[in-house]
């Protein structure tokens, strides 16, 4: 009977983990875009998608769930896998700023597969697949990152910048304090890499970064051409 009682208990508990899991709450979105030209001067190298060079441009990498205390929530779904007629009306779009650059070449949809079921599903109950993606290309349009670098004299032309000017041109033109992540080149200069802005759970407006991802830059980076 002991034995009747601990199982059903256990199977109880799977059964609550489950549910926690399919239905995760989470305090913001990290809207992270990055620029190509560091991508691709690494040593991983880059490949560029089927459809062809992408623009010098930053691309989309993700829309990402999380928690005020820097932890986040993955795979919440196996149940609501990647499906690209969802978002057929999308995929012109998402070619053009949501680019693949991992090798073997692609045309993107193994990279959007990982983004929806890693990070997407745990948004699912604010977001449907196809307003998932949108979200992330409207945030983007929204923000114009290399536009904003350029007026501010901050351009992708091999040159080194302070980490403090690049953060204040973004900030001054959208109004909260951006995290840059860096990379390093092939010789192992310090280069910008990648652009964080955070976004409510809606999916709509950038906010205050409740928590910064964790790593630093140097005070002085490379912003590559592409």
């Amino acid at each position: 009977m002991k034995s009747n009682q601990s199982f059903f208990i256990k199977l109880l508990i799977v059964q609550f983990l489950v549910v926690v899991c399919f239905s995760q709450d989470f305090d913001f979105f990290y809207l992270v875009q990055q620029w190509p030209g560091s991508y691709c001067d690494s040593k991983q190298s880059c490949c560029y998608p089927t459809t062809g060079k992408p623009d010098a441009d930053f691309g989309i990498h993700g829309l990402w769930p999380n928690y005020k205390n820097g932890s986040y929530a993955s795979n919440c779904d196996p149940n609501n896998p990647y499906d690209e007629s969802k978002i057929s009306d999308l995929i012109s779009s998402m070619q053009e700023e949501w680019p693949t650059l991992a090798c073997p070449s692609g045309n993107g949809s193994k990279f959007w597969e990982h983004e929806w079921e890693k990070h997407g599903t745990c948004s699912e109950s604010v977001l449907s697949q196809h307003n998932y993606f949108q979200a992330a290309l409207d945030l983007k349009k929204d923000v114009d990152l290399l536009q904003i670098l350029e007026k501010a004299g901050i351009k992708a032309n091999g040159k080194s910048y302070t980490l403090s000017n690049i953060k204040d041109a973004i900030k001054e033109a959208v109004g909260i304090t951006p995290w840059i992540e860096c990379n390093v080149d092939s010789s192992g200069n310090s280069q910008l890499y990648q652009v964080y802005l955070c976004v409510d759970t809606s999916g709509k407006n950038i906010i205050e970064c409740p928590v910064m991802p964790r790593g630093k830059c140097g005070s002085t980076i490379e912003f590559p051409q592409f």
